[in-house]
């Protein structure tokens, strides 16, 4: 009925309550104008039973709470969504004629091709949907290749997607691999290959590795791998220079393996962010030499991470994190360890061992023995820390870093539990857990007991609780390891003493756990001095030239709430050339912004946030336009990566002069793919006004008629 599949209706209330009211309410009807005042026509009578019944009715029907289910079957039509890349690398002249390969393809995709509705995109930097008529206009002058903006905005479509079909070389330059995201959609991808995959002779430089930290004033290690194919037994220069300044180059040879790898050293001068290039002289006979550059960007600190070990008494766990820390060669380690009353096993100067630190791990500290005065001291300092809570920590001096706590004690108790982690599976990715075992989290729940006293400790709001106890294998709310982050302050606090058990366990499993647990814990609290009021950067540091820089920004005020209403400016320097842009705010605290740099070199950036006349912060960074163009980097088509994407997904590779049967293949699926879906519409007649409006009416037109006939 009415295109239906099926219309119910439904009460709240059994059905035969609503039975035996509806006869209750038709007899109470008739016996209510059984007798009238004044005597009425029997006809009149019969209308007015009918409206006091039909009105009662309809109201013990709102009572009732009927619903009304409508349910309809529709059709979902299948939908091919068709990507062409749209990017500089489809220029590469490799002798196959790829722009005029692409083209051809676009006119083979004409309307009628394919039996069901086709979605037609270019993609490069970022995916656009495009007319049919527009695509004759394409330039192929996007400056990267993302595939997995393809795959992210599929997986926001709601229509019957029943093929995705992609052409293109291959080559991803920005964002990462999608396959494994490609595969859990379930949608077959079918690829059109574009270019040669043959490896033409050619040197690049392939990749370069670097520590994670680097300081000033230090040597540290830059490995670059140079590649080459068709050249080995040949000589290059390969240097490495900041800012066009040659630090160092030498002359290789290079081997029959095609990848070789040298070791170059490099002392930063001072602290920021620093532009280095690896460069490797051409031969003659190379493909291109496009590749024979790379420029990176890195942050170089200061100084090491000073770290101050505190402990109110001689200990294992004072020991064994001295020993862990001392073993990172980017941390200078110091301590001072009470053993009586204002005096320390170490003979340094308590006031300039403090002075100098970066980070505090308090162990059992403060004890009784630590004078008032160093206490205050520490705590001027206003430098995060990781906190240890042993016997040794008298309670009441405890009290001095109540406010920086992520815990309270909130009644003491005597003796010691043995407790072991417990950590929930939502803490997978927790940074400061992260370690060598196929699974961290079972790691941590296995480690053997530590000591805990018996005190009833709360979270306090703003924490979060990383791990909570369990005794004899019963979980405990009671919190074990918390974390606290205010006002761009950081705290870590472990409420348990005897944590050298879980190095001594570890140790013998080869398991990285401990070690890594006291690394990431630097790390966590030292980002703390990057915690700023106002963050600016760009989505990333090498832009093509004629490609869009985009800006994005986040601003907070002192107690780092987001604020959306400020005036975010960025002035951008190259050379003598000057600009400026502002920034739009998107709410909760984030802004964003383009900027088009026509010149190749250098940039700088500066930014300022304003809320009325209150500046909240700054931020500043580098970025770097046409130096070199990533898109004509690799100038062979990626056959492994397209195959492979194809394969895993369902569907088949194609080489771009052989793909006619995939149109047959793409209207086999469409024939296959039409899903039906079943629409349910419920109604809710019981609040339903006209429902209301109808009653109302009912009984007004009985109150006429009976007024009319003169009834009381």
């Amino acid at each position: 009925m009415f295109d239906y599949e099926k219309i119910s209706l439904t009460f709240s209330f059994n059905y035969l309550f609503l039975l035996l009211a509806v006869v209750l309410l038709v007899l109470y009807s008739i016996y209510t104008y059984h007798y009238t005042v004044p005597i009425v026509n029997p006809s009149k009578k019969n209308v007015l039973i009918a409206l006091r019944a039909l009105g009662l009715l309809l109201i013990i029907f709102i009572v009732f709470e009927p619903k009304l289910s409508l349910a309809k079957k529709v059709v979902i039509k299948p939908r091919d969504l068709i990507y062409i890349d749209n990017s500089k690398s489809i220029r590469i002249n490799d002798g196959t004629k790829r722009e005029e390969h692409v083209k051809d393809f676009i006119k083979d995709i004409s309307p009628g091709k394919l039996d069901g509705a086709s979605g037609i995109f270019t993609f490069g930097s970022k995916v656009r949907e495009v007319r049919t008529d527009s695509l004759d206009k394409l330039n192929f002058s996007e400056g990267s290749t993302n595939f997995s903006n393809i795959f992210s905005g599929i997986k926001k479509e709601k229509q019957n997607i029943s093929a995705i079909t992609i052409i293109s070389d291959g080559v991803i330059t920005e964002g990462t691999n999608p396959i494994f995201t490609a595969e859990k959609m379930g949608i077959p991808v079918f690829t059109i290959g574009i270019g040669d995959s043959t490896r033409r002779n050619d040197v690049e430089i392939k990749n370069v590795i670097y520590n994670e930290y680097m300081y000033a004033s230090t040597p540290t290690s830059i490995v670059i791998s140079v590649a080459n194919k068709g050249f080995a037994g040949k000589s290059v220069i390969l240097s490495l220079s900041e800012n066009g300044n040659t630090i160092e180059q030498k002359n290789i040879l290079l081997n029959e393996d095609g990848i070789q790898n040298e070791e170059f050293i490099y002392t930063p001068k001072d602290g920021g962010e620093k532009k280095l290039s690896a460069l490797v002289s051409p031969l003659e006979g190379e493909f291109t030499t496009a590749n024979n550059k790379k420029v990176f960007y890195i942050n170089v600190l200061s100084n090491k991470i000073k770290i101050v070990i505190l402990s109110g008494v001689p200990s294992p766990d004072m020991t064994i994190l001295k020993t862990v820390l001392q073993s990172n060669e980017n941390l200078s380690v110091n301590s001072l360890t009470y053993f009586a009353q204002g005096k320390t096993v170490e003979k340094n100067s308590p006031e300039k061992v403090i002075d100098s630190t970066d980070i505090f791990f308090m162990v059992g500290f403060p004890s009784r023995e630590v004078p008032d005065d160093l206490i205050k001291r520490v705590l001027t300092k206003n430098k995060p820390f990781f906190f240890v809570l042993t016997d040794a920590v008298d309670l009441n001096k405890l009290k001095y870093f109540q406010s920086d706590l992520a815990f309270a004690i909130n009644r003491r108790g005597q003796g010691f539990a043995e407790v072991q982690p417990n950590v929930s599976l939502n803490q997978t990715q927790n940074p400061l857990l992260q370690n060598n075992s196929p699974d961290n989290i079972t790691a941590w729940n296995n480690l053997p007991p530590i000591l805990q006293i018996n005190n009833e400790y709360i979270a306090k709001p703003e924490a979060e609780v990383i791990a909570r106890i369990k005794a004899n294998n019963i979980p405990l709310n009671s919190p074990l390891i918390l974390t606290k982050r205010i006002g761009g302050k950081r705290s870590i606090a472990v409420l348990a003493k005897d944590i050298w058990r879980w190095k001594l366990q570890t140790a013998e499993k080869n398991l990285d756990l401990f070690d890594r647990f006291i690394s990431n814990s630097v790390k966590w609290l030292h980002s703390s001095d990057e915690e700023k009021q106002v963050k600016i950067k760009t989505s990333k540091k090498i832009y093509a030239l004629g490609e869009e820089i985009e800006f994005s920004g986040e601003v907070y005020d002192e107690l780092f709430n987001p604020v959306s209403d400020a005036e975010v400016t960025i002035n951008i320097s190259e050379g003598n050339q000057k600009n400026e842009i502002k920034l739009t705010s998107l709410g909760n605290g984030l802004y964003e912004g383009k900027f088009q740099g026509n010149n190749p070199g250098d940039y700088s950036f500066s930014g300022s946030a304003l809320e009325g006349q209150k500046k909240l912060g700054t931020d500043a960074g580098k970025f770097n336009i046409g130096e070199i163009d990533i898109e004509m980097m690799d100038p062979r088509m990626n056959y492994e990566f397209l195959s492979s994407l194809a394969g895993q997904t369902g569907g088949m590779f194609f080489a771009y002069n052989n793909y006619s049967q995939l149109f047959d293949i793409l209207n086999k699926i469409n024939r296959e793919s039409a899903k039906e879906k079943i629409n349910i519409n419920e109604i809710n007649l019981w609040s339903d006004e006209w429902l209301l409006g109808l009653t109302i009416l009912i009984f007004s037109i009985e109150w006429f008629i009976r007024k009319r006939s003169g009834m009381l």
